[in-house]
């Protein structure tokens, strides 16, 4: 990242609205801080052959035939089409608590294979497909501790699962979600960790995990479906950490050829410090394409984590 220039939007290029429409939250909604002023970059916008239709059939010597009367009609082949008013094709989802306050989720859909699927959790929203079997198994940070889903299919079919999450209150976590291909990600810099160095943790850094990284995130949805609901989650295990101080929060976005001169809306939903669900909503102006490859950082969309040894 440190060879990547880093562009600050001023205040007026970031608003931040409550309630954008394509979020349904259940939390309280908190207006965002204002976002500090850095010096503004101002770029300039850029942006099998036909037969002749002349040729006549010759039909001389062709005898016209009547139909036989006790001839066989021939069968028309039709490919069997599931019952889907049958119990065999009733959706079921499972939930079951998982380490580090996770649920497993289980979709069992028999009858709609490789379908779109969107689940709903406290607010929090993705996208993803069964598979051509018609299952679909996800691993979901949980924002609650009796916390429910919602599973619904692009046909309208559904189900509903719950289950209990005991360990929630040892974590601090952070949702970032978004639409589409936005540019979004969510970085935390763990007890003043540099851009790059252990420490920092972003979807796009290394899998293996250092031993200075107590923190954890994960991509949830399908980004190669059609406007997908996409989250990244950010998880910190506050209540075995082995040290005290800060984890710095950041939300980015890079200037890429999907969304740049356009507006881009994005939410956040802080989990912890005792004051249950906080949600954020913004919308984002992206520079013009010549921008490309370029990150907008907004430094205080998101509350730094003030961490306690234990």
């Amino acid at each position: 990242m440190s060879n990547i220039r880093k562009i600050a939007m001023s205040l007026g290029t970031i608003f931040c609205a409550i309630g954008i429409g394509y979020f349904v939250q259940n939390g309280e909604t908190t207006p965002v801080a204002p976002v500090k002023a850095i010096q503004t970059v101002v770029v300039k916008p850029v942006m099998g052959p036909i037969p002749d239709q002349g040729t006549m059939l010759d039909i001389r010597g062709v005898a016209l035939t009547s139909a036989m009367p006790d001839s066989m009609a021939p069968q028309r082949l039709v490919e069997p089409q599931p019952d889907l008013s049958s119990s065999a094709c009733a959706v079921t989802v499972t939930a079951t608590p998982a380490p580090m306050a996770n649920v497993d989720l289980f979709v069992l859909a028999p009858c709609f294979r490789n379908d779109r699927v969107t689940v709903h959790h406290n607010g929090m929203m993705f996208t993803d497909a069964t598979d051509k079997t018609g299952k679909l198994e996800i691993t979901v940070p949980a924002l609650t501790e009796n916390a429910v889903f919602i599973v619904a299919l692009a046909s309208s079919n559904g189900a509903v699962a719950l289950t209990r999450i005991p360990d929630l209150a040892d974590y601090h976590r952070v949702v970032l979600q978004w639409v589409g291909k936005s540019g979004f990600q969510i970085h935390a810099r763990e007890f003043g960790a540099d851009y790059g160095a252990p420490g920092h943790i972003w979807i796009g850094m290394d899998d293996t995990k250092p031993s200075s990284q107590q923190g954890s995130i994960v991509r949830l949805g399908d980004a190669d479906a059609l406007a997908p609901h996409l989250a990244e989650v950010y998880t910190f295990p506050r209540g075995v950490s082995r040290q005290s101080g800060t984890v710095s929060m950041s939300v980015e976005a890079e200037v890429t050829a999907d969304n740049c001169g356009k507006d881009v809306a994005a939410q956040t939903i802080e989990f912890g410090g005792g004051g249950g669900l906080r949600t954020r909503d913004l919308v984002l102006t992206v520079p013009d394409c010549t921008t490309i490859g370029d990150f907008l950082v907004l430094n205080n969309l998101v509350d730094d984590m003030k961490i306690a040894a234990n």
